[in-house]
C-alpha cells in the first residue's frame, strides 16, 4: 500500500469502514504526509448513553458502556484527535446517526440477517415487536441527504480538527416509523411493545444490548447548526414518508434483498406468545 501512494497527494482521504484503532494507525502511517484532510466516519453511538439531554450537540459527552462498536469508534476518534493536537494530522470526524437508502429500511428490533422478515411479517399481518412504548424520538436520514452534508465538509479547512454529526432535521417516534412503513405497504400495523431491558435480557443471538440499550431505546434529536454554518445547503429533501416508498419499491422488486431469517422470526413468535400468555394469566 505504501508503494502505491508514494509520490501521490490527495485533497481528501475518506475512511468509511474502519472501526478499530489498528485501522487508524495504518491510515495515519499511510496518509499523514499525503493529504490535506482525512475524514473519518465514526458514529453517533459514541455519544453518552444514557444521554444527559435528548437534544444532541457535538459537545455532548462521549461514553457508551453498552456497545463495543461505539467504544471502538470512540477509541478511533481519540487516536486521530490526539494526532491532530500533537502533529496537526488533518482529521475531520463525521458522526452519522441512522442513515438508510433504497436497499434498507430502519427497524430497531431485527435479526442478524436484516430487515426483510419484519416487512414480511407486516405483509402477512403478523404482530411485530416495537421496543419500549414506541414513543421515544428518533432521527432518520436518507443517504442522498447525508451526502450533501458529507461532500460539503470535503476540502473545507474550517472542518479540520472538528467533529460533526450529519442527520436529517425530521424527528419521528418509533411508532410513527413503523406506522409509516405499514401504510406504504397498505397493511394494518399490529405492534407489540416490549421493554428494551426485557429484549436485551432474553436475547439469545441478537445484539439488543448494544442496539437498544446502547442506542435506539433513547430519544435522539440532533442539533445540526454546527454543520449548517459550514454547509448551509444541508437540509431534508427526502422525508421518511418518501424515503420509505423509494426503499420499498426497490426491495420488493429485487429478490436479492428479500433474505429470510427463520431464527429471528421464531424469536419474535416466542416473545409475543410469552407476553400474551402473561397478560392473559394476569387478566384471568
Amino acid at each position: 500500500m505504501r508503494k502505491a501512494i508514494d509520490g501521490q497527494y490527495f485533497d481528501c482521504v475518506c475512511e468509511w469502514i474502519g472501526y478499530k484503532t489498528e485501522h487508524m494507525e495504518r491510515d495515519y502511517r499511510l496518509f499523514r504526509d499525503h493529504t490535506d484532510q482525512y475524514l473519518f466516519t465514526s458514529s453517533a453511538t459514541v455519544y453518552q448513553r444514557p444521554p444527559a439531554d435528548y437534544r444532541i450537540t457535538e459537545g455532548m459527552g462521549l461514553a457508551n458502556p453498552y456497545s463495543p462498536y461505539a467504544q471502538n469508534k470512540l477509541a478511533c476518534e481519540q487516536f486521530l484527535m490526539d494526532k491532530y493536537r500533537r502533529e496537526g494530522f488533518p482529521v475531520t470526524i463525521i458522526r452519522p446517526s441512522h442513515t438508510y437508502d433504497e436497499r434498507h429500511l430502519p427497524f430497531a428490533v431485527r435479526g442478524k440477517k436484516g430487515f426483510w422478515r419484519i416487512i414480511k411479517r407486516m405483509m402477512e399481518e403478523k404482530p411485530v415487536i416495537i421496543h419500549g412504548d414506541g414513543t421515544s424520538l428518533w432521527t432518520l436520514t436518507f443517504n442522498e441527504d447525508f451526502a450533501v452534508g458529507y461532500t460539503g465538509l470535503m476540502g473545507c479547512r474550517r472542518a479540520v480538527g472538528e467533529a460533526f454529526h450529519i442527520t436529517s432535521d425530521e424527528v419521528l417516534t418509533w411508532n410513527q416509523i413503523y406506522e409509516t412503513i405499514a401504510q406504504a405497504l397498505h397493511v394494518p400495523l399490529h405492534p407489540v411493545h416490549v421493554s428494551s431491558d426485557f429484549l436485551a435480557a432474553t436475547d439469545p443471538m441478537f445484539d439488543f444490548t448494544g442496539a437498544l440499550l446502547g442506542d435506539k431505546s433513547y430519544s435522539s434529536v440532533f442539533d445540526n447548526s454546527k454543520l449548517k454554518r459550514i454547509v448551509p445547503q444541508m437540509t431534508t429533501t427526502v422525508p421518511f414518508h418518501k424515503g420509505v416508498r423509494i426503499a420499498l419499491d426497490y426491495i420488493l422488486s429485487h429478490p436479492e434483498c428479500q433474505i429470510g431469517d427463520p431464527e429471528f422470526d421464531a424469536y419474535c413468535d416466542r416473545i409475543i406468545a410469552a407476553i400474551e400468555s402473561l397478560k392473559n394469566s394476569l387478566a384471568g
